[in-house]
């Protein structure tokens, strides 16, 4: 028999929450004649069950599941059904405290980027992303896009701006516009550096606004679809849809397979090791009817195509 002090120091944790396990009806002390409290080797074990069960994030209020297993002579607290429940149970709750938080995530980066975007534009004359500078460097065709005419299309789905899934092979009939870029920039953000010193690196957030001030001409010209392609992920996208008022979505690829599967052409810059070049596919029926590499100037990219429609 071992006393309160001695269960506590064996078992690792306070004296003050041995008394809190007795309240819960976890544990029940044996007593003595004189009526002090006094403890065995089966205490000690289920201390120590009660003390992993909430270090595993169940607490005690939720341990008398896996108490009453190894109370009812199981060898671990959690082979009867009713542990299993207390699992599943927890889990849930964890799923929907993610999930609220997730959210919460998401309304403040919302609210941050709307911030940045009035703030530091407007007021702290911040980069213009939807601008060009003078003297870019010209991007040479180095023939990295020669073999894609008349490639088909892989069956890859990739995450849209707008919560839905794009299965690449599986395309809308008709013809389909999909410029890919490396990424775009937003207010209160850095580009990488050296980004203007890249051939063809800058000017994603005019290439997209082309595409949208063009995009009724586009339509009226019989193309169907219209997808902007980065390597960053859909948030972001949907960040930028929203903040540029995009009428299209943007597709989310962050792992290239669509570079893997037709061998487009990337490059690395400082942060990134792989990005997009920048190119644009117009498709018919699933199959690339026209590639357009380099694209320069990105702000003037749309009238390009339109013009090759026309």
């Amino acid at each position: 028999m071992v006393r309160i002090g001695e269960l506590a120091q064996r078992a690792q944790v306070s004296a003050k929450a041995i008394r809190y396990y007795e309240q819960l009806g976890l544990v029940t002390p044996l007593r003595g004649s004189n009526g002090y409290r006094s403890y065995d080797e089966s205490h000690v074990r289920l201390v120590e069950e009660i003390r992993e069960l909430a270090a595993d994030g169940i607490p005690p209020s939720r341990a008398r599941p896996f108490i009453e297993c190894l109370g009812s002579g199981h060898v671990h607290s959690d082979d009867c059904v009713t542990s299993l429940i207390a699992y599943r149970d927890s889990i849930a709750e964890l799923d929907r405290t993610i999930a609220a938080l997730t959210a919460r995530r998401d309304l403040l980066i919302r609210r941050l980027h709307r911030g940045a975007t009035r703030s530091f534009t407007e007021e702290n004359g911040m980069t213009d992303y939807t601008t060009l500078p003078e003297g870019l460097p010209v991007p040479e065709d180095d023939g990295a896009a020669d073999h894609l005419s008349g490639m088909s299309l892989p069956a890859l789905t990739l995450s849209a701006s707008n919560g839905q899934d794009v299965d690449l092979g599986a395309l809308a009939p008709g013809r389909t516009i999909i410029y890919c870029y490396p990424l775009t920039g937003r207010p209160g953000t850095d580009l990488p550096e050296g980004w203007d010193a890249i051939p063809g690196a800058r000017g994603c957030s005019t290439e997209a606004c082309d595409f949208r001030d063009h995009f009724a001409d586009l339509q009226q010209a019989g193309v169907s679809q219209v997808f902007g392609l980065s390597s960053q992920d859909a948030e972001y996208q949907a960040e930028l849809v929203e903040r540029l008022h995009l009428p299209f979505p943007m597709l989310s690829d962050p792992r290239l397979t669509m570079a893997d599967a037709l061998r487009l052409p990337t490059f690395e810059a400082p942060g990134h090791d792989r990005l997009y070049s920048r190119l644009t596919l117009v498709i018919s029926n699933g199959r690339i009817e026209h590639v357009f590499y380099p694209v320069f100037p990105p702000n003037a990219h749309a009238q390009q195509v339109l013009d090759w429609l026309t």
